[in-house]
């Protein structure tokens, strides 16, 4: 990631593409944790048919090669986005649920496949791409509001506490950034020659266009600064799926992306023709 943030794009970078896609789904917003020398990398897991994600879990040998998949976190309610991270020797999860009405952080009763809600977070709205990091001795979510396309795509909000499990506060200022081009969080932040980096999605063009660092320069219960960067695209391996990029997080040795491409074939119309007919079934 260090050498993705310093020269501001993916070209020359050696990327290896996993190919574990499945008929009329879709894999987005990947997030990994290393185990026992294997990478285990949550991702939200779409269905067109359906029109419902769920959390599937995969995991990739040190060699990069793929070991296994399956799905390990399915709801009434769409789920994306799923946010892992470590804290106080346990592994969490705060997926994005934002049409259940709340975000519920979840707890790794047995990791990685077995996951119980440990707390529903009472915000200002229901949080979209939910991002937790720690920062200057609080706990820390950056994520986008409900509400129309604008506000989910260009706004940024936050909320901070002492403790993970404690009371939330939003901040003040909310939305902290207004900005469609570098406001909506899409991947894990990190340190960058000792700045706070958070990865955020560029929807100027379209929604997941491009992702951008955003340089935070001041953040505190009362302040926050921040400066974007350049647009980062797909590199020209990922053709064809060169119509956007829309997550990118660091994990260990390893950053993690995806890619995508629009589609607007007569398969998908077929797909949308059926599901209105009720062909399909969610968990089908």
């Amino acid at each position: 990631m260090q050498d993705l943030a310093g020269r501001s794009g993916l070209e020359g970078a050696r990327v290896h593409w996993a190919s574990v896609a499945r008929p009329f789904t879709f894999l987005a917003d990947p997030f990994g944790v290393w185990r026992d020398g294997e990478l285990h990398v949550f991702a939200e897991a779409y269905d067109y048919r359906t029109r419902h994600g769920v959390v599937d879990h995969l995991t990739f040998r040190t060699d990069r090669t793929f070991s296994d998949r399956r799905t390990v976190l399915r709801e009434p309610w769409h789920l994306s986005y799923p946010f892992v991270f470590e804290a106080d020797g346990e592994v969490w999860m705060a997926p994005e649920a934002f049409r259940s009405g709340r975000l519920t952080l979840y707890r790794a009763r047995a990791f990685p496949e077995a996951w119980e809600p440990a707390l529903t977070l009472e915000l200002d709205t229901p949080a979209i791409d939910p991002t937790v990091f720690r920062h200057d001795d609080l706990w820390w979510i950056a994520y986008a509001p409900r509400g129309s396309q604008a506000a989910k795509q260009g706004r940024l909000h936050l909320a901070y506490c002492e403790s993970l499990t404690g009371v939330w506060r939003t901040h003040p200022d909310n939305p902290v950034r207004i900005d469609r081009a570098s406001s909506r969080p899409g991947g894990a932040p990190f340190l960058h020659e000792g700045v706070l980096t958070l990865p955020v999605q560029d929807c100027s063009r379209t929604y997941g266009g491009a992702i951008r660092l955003l340089r935070i320069l001041e953040l505190s219960p009362e302040r926050f600064v921040a400066e974007a960067g350049e647009p980062i695209a797909p590199p020209a391996s990922a053709d064809p799926f060169t119509d956007g990029m829309h997550t990118l997080s660091a994990c260990g040795p390893a950053t993690l992306i995806d890619v995508k491409r629009i589609d607007r074939s007569l398969g998908g119309f077929a797909i949308d023709v059926g599901r209105r007919a009720g062909l399909w079934r969610r968990g089908s």
